[in-house]
């Protein structure tokens, strides 16, 4: 009797290749390589991927991912150390070859305080992973769109947006990525992959893939989507205890309670840069305008706004609205926002302005607040105060480094 071949299990072989895939992030990573199978391939104490903040002798600290605490490696006395450029592929390496800001994908043992004992080191050079950023946020910005999702066809791979005043058609195939924010984030980082069937009506969505002459049609390489709330008006009630605050939403006159907690990035604008904007912005609805990654290339969804490259993720200008305070090169809102005074929900007073991306069930409230913008009150009173709102793509302070797509 003929004995069989002993063939290296499926969940070996995965385990290998999403190493790498979870090393380099998860932009461009197929879905079978995502960091969740590598963590349903080996338990989660015993691995930590994320960035080098501090190297000493075979000691290095490195920052998880997902925002932990930081936590310490030691690489133990003969642990297999290698680097890779491209995710494919891995090459021998060793330990002086890591630098700060490096990325590491380590597993071995977990000790105490959640320190790991490392017996593999994969790396991915800061260098190569700019080089990767840089090249997908010029892919996203040359062969991006997106825009609000009006319906989705599962039979025929297909998904109908409204792109600013033109509708697109999407076409996916077997090979098309599909990602999808996870719920009170719009970190590139922590979105999951997903399906076809995931994506609703409502959606907001970018895709990123092969156009059409007239862009109305799109064969799909990458889809990314995420279910946001945006919400445009003034303070009716706050509730601190409860960590809460009720907006009389300016489009729907209807009260929304909003939900800031700890994650919530809370901004002021000052007086003099809201008049500024207020006298000369003009508002853009999600999905409407700009072209471009998420948080990357554009707006969301039809001309890219012009103006300098902002001074978030790699690639330029990201989603927001479009203006041209005092009458200058067009500013990005959304790019300005994280270099804004920060704020608290203590500061805010009944009758304020707000601006708010919120997560939430559909459109069920409560929302949860993702960033929320004061001092508003110039913009929302302005020529296009009835459609101002922020974009979400650009927002939150993913830095992409997974391969430079959305944040």
């Amino acid at each position: 009797m003929k004995q069989r071949r002993t063939q290296p299990s499926t969940i070996q072989t995965i385990s290998r290749r999403l190493a790498l895939a979870a090393v380099m992030g998860v932009a461009t990573v197929p879905l079978a390589w995502s960091p969740i199978a590598v963590a349903q391939a080996a338990p989660a104490a015993n691995r930590v991927l994320g960035t080098v903040k501090n190297i000493s002798g075979n000691t290095i600290t490195v920052a998880p991912d997902g925002g932990a605490a930081s936590t310490t490696v030691t690489v133990a006395d003969g642990a297999r150390v290698q680097q890779s450029a491209d995710m494919k592929t891995v090459s021998a390496a060793t330990l002086d070859q890591l630098a700060v800001g490096d990325r590491v994908l380590a597993t071995g043992t977990a000790g105490d305080g959640g320190a790991l004992t490392a017996t593999r080191l994969i790396m991915i050079k800061s260098a190569a992973i700019a080089q990767r950023n840089a090249a997908s946020q010029a892919d996203w910005a040359k062969r991006g769109s997106g825009g609000i999702v009006k319906s989705v066809d599962a039979g025929a791979n297909t998904i109908a947006i409204s792109s600013g005043k033109k509708d697109v058609s999407i076409t996916t195939t077997g090979s098309t990525i599909y990602r999808r924010y996870a719920p009170g984030s719009v970190k590139f980082e922590e979105a999951q992959p997903s399906t076809l069937t995931a994506i609703q009506p409502g959606d907001q969505l970018r895709v990123r893939g092969d156009k059409s002459p007239d862009g109305t049609n799109i064969t799909a390489d990458e889809v990314v989507s995420g279910t946001f709330k945006n919400l445009s008006g003034t303070i009716v009630s706050i509730n601190a205890a409860a960590n809460s605050l009720v907006i009389k939403d300016l489009a729907t006159k209807k009260n929304e309670t909003v939900v800031v907690g700890a994650e919530s990035d809370l901004h002021a604008m000052p007086s003099e840069m809201a008049a500024r904007f207020g006298n000369g912005a003009a508002g853009r609805r999600p999905g409407a305008g700009g072209t471009g990654a998420p948080g990357g290339a554009g707006t969301a969804g039809g001309e890219r706004p012009a103006g300098p490259p902002s001074g978030g993720a790699p690639g330029g200008g990201q989603g927001g609205f479009a203006g041209r305070p005092g009458g200058g090169r067009g500013a990005d809102l959304a790019a300005i926002i994280p270099r804004l005074p920060k704020t608290t929900l203590a500061e805010l007073k009944p009758g304020e302005a707000l601006m708010i991306v919120a997560s939430g069930n559909g459109n069920a409230g409560p929302f949860t607040a993702i960033t929320l913008l004061s001092g508003v009150e110039p913009l929302l009173t302005g020529p296009a105060g009835s459609e101002m709102t922020l974009s979400p793509w650009s927002l939150g302070a993913g830095g992409g480094e997974g391969g430079g797509g959305p944040e």
